[in-house]
């Protein structure tokens, strides 16, 4: 009946002329509504409180709240207000805090331009009107193994909640030739082929794989040789834009962080990235190669064979390392305790570990048990904060105090409480202090999810993605 009210004041007044219908080819003004004007008039609901309009509004749709805004000044300021847009964002399937970290810190492209945070001086009713015009764009992830992959692609539609599909990654990064452009050309159109899509319809999303970690000019050669091999193949498919960026910042932006520290626990390689404003600082990070999740695999394997606990596969291993595998917090004290589990592995039966389940993991803070010669994770990560803190990058030290991780080896559950526990052990109290460490926020689809954030922005693809055309005209210009 109140909404029946709302549209019979709004025509009416519409039709009779009294108040001009605002142009809405205007620039939006964000105008508080306790400040609208006694001159301004809602009409028969001038004496209702604009709390209770508020919430009339969101009960229409946002389609009917702009054409409510268009009849006066005074419904204009109230169909233009934060509180109803953001309602109207929270409904969308990304959570607000994401959208909102999102719109205020990612906003200018890459690299990123410091954005204020203050809602207030943003208009979201633009925000939402931009985020609908938004083209889906398919996001690829972990298509090239590396030292760091998972072995696992993932791809899907950025409008999608997670990735649509996962194939095994079968193309390889090592020696930059020509054989690599018809392999990630057939790659692709693999992908393309298994999503039912046109590549000349739609922006793609490619993250970056973690490698040729050091600075080096010959590091650096490599790392441009390869994205130019990826946007080469892309633009040749007559893709109409392309969005590359590296996995660590991706799995960053997931945490709702631009600057940070990313651990990525990956397939033969632990790498420690430190990330100042969505830029790789490699000067300052750390790397422990052939240390990753293939050693704790095997190294489970081995628990299993000395406890006479039979299997037929790899793959098993790793199913039982996925899921029932944990980080201790106290290693000694959990020696002592009951940690039996089990669970069935299809087309193997069923499966019991006891103290394997946190051993496995434990050998990342004590290489030693595993008969390794190597750094362990809390040492490499302090001496990137050491590192870090040297290098006086910036006036404080706030930036690289919070650690993220990344990698299918960082999902173990306790391991980022465990890390935090070891940081303040091998960190000065100056340095340690404020430091927090966050488990992979979307597990093994970290990156997947930071890309999703990346494709859903208001300005996407804009200042994002590089076309065709500025891909070849720089190209030329690089020749010369």
């Amino acid at each position: 009946m109140i909404l029946r009210k709302v549209w019979g004041s709004v025509w009416n007044r519409s039709s009779s002329g009294k108040d001009p219908v605002t142009n809405h080819h205007h620039r939006t003004i964000q105008v508080p509504v306790s400040s609208l004007s006694s001159s301004s008039s809602l009409g028969a609901f001038d004496q209702l409180p604009m709390d209770i309009l508020v919430q009339i509004l969101i009960m229409v749709e946002p389609r009917d709240a702009v054409k409510l805004g268009l009849t006066c000044k005074a419904w204009q300021c109230l169909a233009s207000d934060n509180r109803l847009w953001i309602f109207y964002l929270q409904c969308c399937q990304e959570p607000w805090d994401s959208i909102f970290f999102a719109e205020t810190s990612l906003r200018s492209g890459y690299p990123l331009r410091m954005v204020s945070c203050q809602s207030g001086e943003l208009s979201f009713m633009r925000i939402y009107s931009q985020r609908a015009q938004v083209p889906g764009s398919i996001i690829i992830d972990e298509f090239i193994i590396v030292e760091g992959g998972s072995g696992y692609c993932k791809y899907g539609w950025s409008k999608y909640a997670s990735p649509s599909g996962r194939s095994a990654t079968f193309l390889e990064f090592g020696n930059i030739e020509s054989p690599i452009y018809a392999r990630l050309q057939q790659f692709f159109a693999t992908i393309f082929n298994r999503m039912q899509v046109k590549p000349s319809m739609q922006p793609i999303v490619v993250s970056l794989p973690l490698c040729h970690f050091d600075d080096t000019e010959s590091a650096k050669a490599s790392r441009r040789q390869l994205k130019t091999a990826i946007l080469n193949v892309l633009f040749d498919m007559n893709v109409p834009a392309v969005c590359a960026v590296n996995q660590a910042i991706l799995a960053l932006y997931t945490a709702r962080r631009t600057s940070g520290i990313v651990v990525n626990i990956g397939f033969q390689v632990i790498t420690i990235l430190p990330i100042l404003h969505g830029r790789v600082m490699r000067q300052v990070g750390v790397e422990v190669i052939g240390f990753g999740a293939l050693k704790l695999t095997g190294f489970l394997k081995e628990k299993m064979q000395e406890n006479n606990i039979a299997f037929q596969s790899l793959y098993t291993v790793r199913t039982l390392k996925e899921n029932l595998c944990y980080v201790a917090l106290d290693y000694k004290a959990e020696l002592s305790r009951d940690t039996r589990a089990s669970m069935e592995v299809a087309g193997e039966g069923w499966f019991t570990l006891s103290k394997e389940r946190f051993q496995t993991g434990e050998i990342l803070f004590q290489p030693r048990l595993a008969g390794m010669r190597a750094m362990s994770l809390h040492q490499a990560v302090a001496l990137c904060m050491d590192h870090c803190d040297a290098a006086g990058l910036t006036g404080d030290d706030s930036w690289f105090k919070t650690v993220v991780l990344s990698g299918g080896g960082a999902c173990l559950p306790g391991l980022a409480e465990r890390l935090e526990i070891e940081l303040q052990d091998h960190l000065s109290s100056s340095i340690y202090n404020g430091v927090r460490v966050v488990p992979p926020p979307c597990g093994v689809d970290t990156a997947w999810h930071g890309a999703k954030l990346i494709s859903n922005l208001s300005t996407f693809p804009g200042p994002w993605c590089i076309t065709k055309k500025q891909f070849r005209r720089k190209s030329r210009l690089n020749l010369w």
